[in-house]
């Protein structure tokens, strides 16, 4: 496992360089449960882990910028005879504003309309409900511009300036002499975060961010054959976006609860079959249960116990594609543990008869349990 770094966006997901896109897939997946701002309420640390997470994978999972990544290094290296990261040049192309957000406005700033970020949450339904498919209302947390101050960050009534350190640009320029010449560095302005403008009163509502935290409800429509690790999306259920940018999406990560009838395997399901002693030995006709209902099988004369009746087409219905999976009825034989004395006689005539040696009570014995 490689040591954590900032800067190494494998570190930050947990992976080596060599791994596979399913193995990225999966270690972001529970890195983002983990550090989901709904599992930490009010850590600021939690949040940002949360962000860089997001960031990476969305660099990482795409193999043209995987590439470009692998081939340049890490987020502080620059490429031989290029600029560095987050500067100039075609590095800078390829990754777009994903570098900016990464800083925290600390690379390039973005001059022009930003997309809101994507949110994802998870859900839990029941195995019926992935059968038959169900609408849901999901609370999403997201943050959405102030309603007091429409966005600005000013109290409302109060004076906003230019800021004197950027003089409204947002940026400001860095010179710094190296031994390979002069290099003009472009970044956020730290006195006002970028946004030109000075406050003289913060907005009493969001602090002076312009935003506040809200929920929101959205309401999601689960397709039937869902299963656990399924993600849907809904477009432009994300956070806002900035600068007029459009909003994000919501992932939607499903979880199938377990059920005390069947254990499912992708579309088929498997279920147990409790059988008496007499049904396996002489047939019958039995019902297995389905997620509608039941169904009737035949069971065949001298059935073996761990015998498998598959049902054709009762399972899971495919969500990808038509039709449905198979149903497994594994057949279990039951023993009874207490028999009448009428139930006793019998067994022991049928073992008598079948030459099978038993454990047989004697007559005085059966006098003794009569008045015990």
């Amino acid at each position: 496992m490689p040591s954590e770094d900032s800067r190494d966006l494998y570190a930050i997901l947990g992976v080596s360089r060599e791994a596979t896109q399913e193995e990225i897939k999966k270690a972001y997946r529970k890195l983002v449960r983990k550090y989901h701002p709904d599992a930490n309420p009010g850590d600021a640390e939690a949040a940002e882990r949360f962000k860089k997470i997001n960031l990476a994978y969305e660099i990482l999972q795409d193999p043209q910028k995987r590439a470009a990544y692998d081939q340049y290094g890490t987020l502080g290296d620059a490429p031989p005879g290029g600029a560095p990261f987050g500067g100039f040049g075609p590095f800078g192309d390829i990754f777009g504003d994903i570098f900016d957000s990464f800083f925290g406005g600390a690379g390039r700033p973005s001059r022009g309309p930003v997309r809101g970020e994507n949110i994802e949450v998870s859900l839990s339904i029941s195995l019926e409900d992935a059968f038959s498919g169900v609408t849901r209302e999901v609370s999403v947390p997201r943050q959405e511009t102030c309603g007091r101050c429409g966005g600005s960050g000013a109290e409302p009534g109060s004076e906003v300036r230019t800021c004197p350190s950027c003089r409204g640009s947002g940026q400001v320029e860095t010179q710094q002499r190296t031994p390979f010449g002069t290099f003009v560095s472009v970044s956020q302005c730290r006195d006002c975060n970028g946004s030109g403008k000075k406050i003289d009163s913060r907005c009493a509502n969001c602090g002076g961010s312009g935003r506040v935290r809200t929920r929101h409800t959205v309401e999601v429509r689960i397709p039937p054959g869902v299963d656990s690790g399924t993600r849907l999306r809904v477009a432009g259920e994300g956070m806002e976006g900035s600068q007029g940018g459009p909003p994000g999406d919501l992932f939607i990560s499903i979880k199938v609860e377990s059920h005390p009838l069947f254990e499912r395997d992708r579309d088929d399901l498997h279920a147990r079959l409790d059988l008496k002693y007499p049904q396996v030995v002489l047939g019958a006709s039995v019902e297995v249960p389905t997620p509608e209902g039941t169904d009737r099988i035949e069971i065949p004369p001298g059935t073996q116990g761990g015998k498998t009746f598959r049902v054709k087409g009762k399972g899971m219905p495919r969500l990808r594609g038509s039709g449905r999976g198979d149903l497994y009825a594994h057949v279990f034989i039951e023993v009874p543990r207490d028999l009448s004395e009428k139930e006793r006689t019998l067994v022991e005539a049928l073992a008598q008869e079948m030459n099978v040696p038993i454990q047989s009570t004697g007559l005085m014995d059966r006098i003794r349990q009569l008045f015990s």
